[in-house]
């Protein structure tokens, strides 16, 4: 590129980092809001959710639209195509991790009525505050282009692994003694299920920016290598909003109930 036209590519790249952060902080309140809407049972505040996830769809296709422009327009090399190529795929996981805080609200929305025992609401708490602790990571990684955080994600994202087998553990033993229904008890299974795939997303963002500071392709991502996919159940448990297969390359999917996931 000619100096001016880098100059050019690296402040609309510049601008568009500033996006990507904003997502995330949109990504962290939205888990946040939706773990207290479904510790409190509170309908209007899952809706209020599930509203404002618009905001998210609209930035996140905003910050596409512009990377494309930019491929486009200035036909980056090396460390600026790498950059702008991170940058898509981080969009869309961060995208994604939106749309998994408001599986949790619409969870919530269909457990109304059921108290949680106190012990899975513990759990719950602990998945909610690491989900959003990897996300700010994540995002701190590709803000300061942190290869080094970047890579530790994977470890990082252990405990989170590891409170999602507690609470499904402790499901089962609350489940068994008849303090909980099944209806409430699956859904709390796929809850927890998002708050560990959101886990998985910020892993993918983290491999992004290794690949953006360093040059060297990543392992093939864990939200790829796994999936946002919850199998649908019928007759008495009523779930019919799985959370859909994971997006990390930019694809759009629904789940198989019609609703985004």
């Amino acid at each position: 590129m000619a100096e001016e036209s880098r100059k050019s590519f690296h402040r609309d790249l510049s601008e568009v980092r500033h996006d990507i952060a904003v997502l995330g902080t949109m990504v962290t309140e939205a888990v946040t809001r939706s773990t207290d809407a479904l510790l409190a049972s509170d309908i209007a505040a899952c809706q209020s959710i599930i509203d404002a996830d618009d905001a998210a769809d609209v930035l996140s296709n905003t910050i596409e639209d512009r990377c494309f422009r930019l491929l486009a327009l200035q036909q980056p090399m090396a460390a600026d195509l790498r950059a702008l190529s991170a940058t898509m795929r981080i969009n869309s996981d961060l995208e994604r991790s939106a749309d998994l805080a408001v599986n949790i609200a619409k969870g919530a929305r269909r457990i109304y009525g059921h108290d949680i025992p106190p012990r899975l609401r513990g759990i719950i708490g602990q998945m909610s505050e690491e989900a959003v602790r990897m996300v700010r990571l994540a995002v701190d990684a590709y803000s300061e282009t942190n290869g080094a955080l970047g890579a530790a994600m994977d470890d990082i994202d252990n405990r989170l692994d590891q409170l999602q087998v507690e609470f499904v553990e402790a499901m089962f033993e609350v489940y068994a003694d008849d303090k909980l229904a099944l209806q409430p008890a699956v859904q709390l299974a796929l809850i927890s299920r998002y708050f560990e795939r959101i886990g998985d997303h910020a892993v993918n963002i983290g491999e992004r920016v290794w690949f953006m500071a360093s040059g060297q392709q990543p392992e093939r991502s864990r939200a790829a290598a796994g999936s946002d996919e919850v199998p649908a159940q019928g007759g008495a448990t009523g779930v019919s909003d799985p959370a859909g297969p994971a997006a990390p390359h930019g694809a759009a999917e629904a789940g198989a109930s019609g609703e985004r996931p």
